[in-house]
């Protein structure tokens, strides 16, 4: 097997194979290799989106988009200038893929299968002549003469730039900080909330649109929230994880939430609402039917979490009842004790060091010819395609400048 290529990327995931398809289409005498350990490629992209592969976010504004990245909001802002979500639709489209909108914004493709995506990227390697090169598991990286030198389980490659697209990789982080670069020390985002409560026992599958603020901190959010069995998770929660990921590493992951089942509704307008409903329902049982819009099965818990009996009337009930019944609504405290890995799409913040990295180009400040793509930097965003998005951008950064290198 030749082992010299003008650029080795390393790492067969969404953003080395973006990345790699890019360049060679730029220029397509380019000889380009994608190394990658294990014995299939693009597995995260299989996996993604529930099967389905959430490809992006149908937000098209970049000052908008870099408002869902945790960490890199303000170095993204220059990149998704040069690639944004409505380039990554029209990119897909263009290679045979149509893509579509769901109702919060999250884009699949319209065949809901990711399996669709990685034909696309499978059949455009093998088109342009891009060689991918499983079971090569990288031992380590070193400059030689102008030249990167990758040695693997099996040999030696040798290339003129090299790309680091392996996403959260602790070995490869070890090669690069021997190489000088800093690395923020991994910690886990978005996760689920492990939380046994008898207000939420029996409600899995529940969902009700909350704002949840992680008590004695500054850290709030706001979204679907979902009652599973082991405590809650959706939308708000894994926003708050990943806002949250340092913060919450730090308190061992116990911690104590704030939930307002009502979102924005305060204390004072809950007892408002609660005394006009006192006077227009005061002849029914106050846990029979929600007045709200989350599902009865909630509002009865919280009724009798206030210390309300499940017959007793709207009329009947104590100024304690309603203080504490408004309290439940917009300020019910929960434990939590510890996390969960939501589904199987484990994101870690963390990575190389972004002062480290020219966004100009994603190349290495300490080394010519080292590039940089996708998870491996100290970049994440919440759920919803944003770090597919920004593995692409990353991805199309890297090909631009290298393909202006070669010209």
């Amino acid at each position: 097997m030749n082992s010299n290529f003008d650029i080795i990327i390393v790492g067969g995931g969404a953003a080395g194979f973006f990345t790699a398809i890019n360049i060679v289409e730029n220029n397509p005498k380019l000889k380009v290799a994608i190394l990658e350990r294990g014995k299939t490629v693009l597995e995260k992209v299989r996996i993604s989106g529930g099967g389905r592969c959430n490809v992006t976010h149908a937000c098209f504004v970049p000052n908008d988009l870099v408002k869902f990245y945790p960490r890199g909001e303000k170095e993204l802002r220059g990149p998704f200038h040069q690639f944004c979500s409505g380039d990554t639709i029209e990119w897909f489209e263009k290679h045979g893929v149509e893509l579509k909108i769901e109702d919060d914004g999250r884009m699949f493709p319209v065949s809901d299968n990711s399996q669709t995506i990685i034909d696309c990227f499978l059949s455009a390697t093998q088109k342009l002549g891009i060689q991918v090169l499983t079971g090569q598991s990288v031992q380590s990286i070193f400059h030689a003469d102008a030249y990167w030198k990758v040695e693997t389980n099996h040999q030696t490659f040798v290339c003129q730039k090299l790309i680091m697209t392996t996403g959260s990789n602790p070995k490869i982080w070890d090669m690069l900080t021997q190489l000088g670069h800093n690395i923020v020390s991994p910690v886990p985002s978005l996760f689920t909330f492990n939380i046994k409560d008898a207000r939420i026992k029996d409600l899995m599958g529940v969902s009700a649109f909350a704002k949840v603020k992680v008590k004695g901190s500054k850290l709030e959010a706001s979204g679907p929230l979902l009652i599973t069995h082991w405590g809650m998770s959706g939308p708000g929660i894994l926003r708050l994880s990943a806002w949250g990921a340092r913060e919450l590493f730090d308190k061992h992951y116990q911690f104590i939430i704030q939930v307002n089942w009502l979102n924005e509704v305060t204390f004072e307008e809950a007892i408002d609402s609660l005394k006009e409903l006192k006077q227009e329902h005061a002849k029914k049982a106050v846990s029979k039917k929600s007045p709200f819009e989350f599902p009865n099965r909630l509002w009865e818990s919280l009724v009798l979490a206030s210390e309300i009996d499940s017959e007793r009337k709207w009329a009947d009930l104590s100024k304690k009842e309603l203080n504490n019944l408004a309290n439940q609504l917009t300020n019910g405290e929960f434990q939590v004790n510890g996390k969960s890995t939501f589904k199987e799409e484990f994101v870690t913040a963390g990575g190389i060091d972004l002062k480290e990295i020219n966004f100009k180009t994603m190349e290495s400040k300490l080394h010519e010819n080292l590039f940089f793509a996708g998870e491996i930097v100290n970049i994440d965003a919440i759920t919803g395609g944003f770090n597919f998005q920004n593995a692409w951008t990353s991805g199309f950064i890297v090909a631009q400048r290298i393909t202006e290198d070669f010209l």
